[in-house]
């Protein structure tokens, strides 16, 4: 891992950063700067929020998690709007939600007929809930890929042209995939990355719990982003981290190496931690701390779920902000 050298302007630096994600935008003024990420990794610094339960037409349980930001302006002839915003209730009846706008500044407008996908896919499945949409954006296809779980026992497929309508495709995870005593694989990302060892172009992340009740990260590998194998082991233990829980995780590469952004729970301090994997997901160096969640509103001393992005270079984290079933989704910027 290479620190910038003295003297080297911070600007300069961050331009070498590569992140895995989606194409985002802010402008306004910043919040001060939260502690420094390790790694060389930006100082992320709250912008404001974006979405709040009560401002949405389409609110079953006045909550809402998992916000997954993509670009669409040079993907799609006709957009809605030139950013795409997946964002769930999580609770009974859930459903995957979808709102879009010109800019992080606002305003986003909720689409009027979600959820886009429901609890209920004839013949597919019929679930108490469906949530936490993680949507994939396939060059080689010009197609959305959505992963969402429902129940949290099983991560499921969906394709769409649009990124509004989407054809169901296939389970693609399950605690059946994973050691007996495996309760739950929910709150999955997929990125594109090469592991030439295993064959694969993408890797998933996502949350594993089992009968003791402590949840780490979880992770798997696939030549084509349908089929996939899973590591029967942790990626990132709650042991390792001094946490009870750790979700939420997001794949980030910077100089030939990879990461791992992922959130504590609240009782364990709420704030979003880093752990270098290396390229080929051989390595486990946990670096600490890599976004001090604020005690202010809208944190309240916890932010989760991340996802990442750049536009013109510069990088912004779009997550959720505060208590876990009771916050918002908010933006940060680098």
């Amino acid at each position: 891992m290479h620190e910038p050298q003295s003297g080297l302007d911070r600007r300069t630096f961050l331009r070498t950063t590569a992140v895995t994600g989606a194409a985002l935008a802010v402008g306004g003024l910043s919040a001060p700067s939260a502690s420094a990420a390790p790694g060389g990794f930006p100082d992320y610094s709250y912008v404001r929020t974006l979405l709040t339960p009560s401002q949405l037409k389409y609110n079953p349980t006045g909550e809402i998690i998992f916000p997954t930001m993509r670009g669409v302006y040079d993907r799609l002839a006709s957009p809605l709007g030139r950013y795409y915003l997946y964002y769930a209730p999580h609770d009974a009846p859930g459903g995957i939600c979808l709102a879009y706008g010109d800019s992080l500044e606002g305003p986003f407008t909720e689409y009027p007929a979600n959820p886009i996908v429901s609890n209920t896919w004839d013949p597919h499945y019929a679930v108490s809930h469906v949530s936490s949409p993680h949507v994939l954006w396939r060059d080689d296809l010009k197609e959305f890929w959505l992963y969402f779980h429902g129940e949290n026992t099983t991560t499921r497929l969906a394709r769409s042209k649009d990124g509004i309508h989407f054809t169901y495709d296939k389970v693609v995870l399950s605690t059946s995939m994973m050691p007996s005593g495996t309760t739950e694989t929910s709150y999955a990302r997929v990125f594109r990355h090469d592991l030439p060892a295993h064959g694969a172009h993408y890797v998933m992340l996502f949350m594993l719990n089992n009968t003791t009740d402590h949840r780490d990260i979880g992770w798997g590998w696939s030549a084509d982003g349908r089929t996939w194998t899973f590591d029967q082991d942790p990626l990132v233990r709650h042991s390792d981290v001094g946490a009870v829980n750790v979700g939420g995780p997001h794949l980030l590469t910077r100089n030939g190496s990879a990461y791992v952004v992922y959130n504590k729970d609240k009782e364990s301090g709420g704030d979003l931690m880093i752990t270098e994997v290396g390229a080929d997901f051989s390595l486990r160096k946990h670096l600490g701390v890599f976004y001090d969640s604020r005690s202010s509103a809208p944190e309240n001393g916890r932010a989760a779920a991340p996802s990442f992005g750049t536009m013109g270079g510069v990088p912004y984290m779009v997550y959720e902000a505060g208590e876990r079933l009771s916050g918002a989704i908010a933006v940060a910027k680098g």
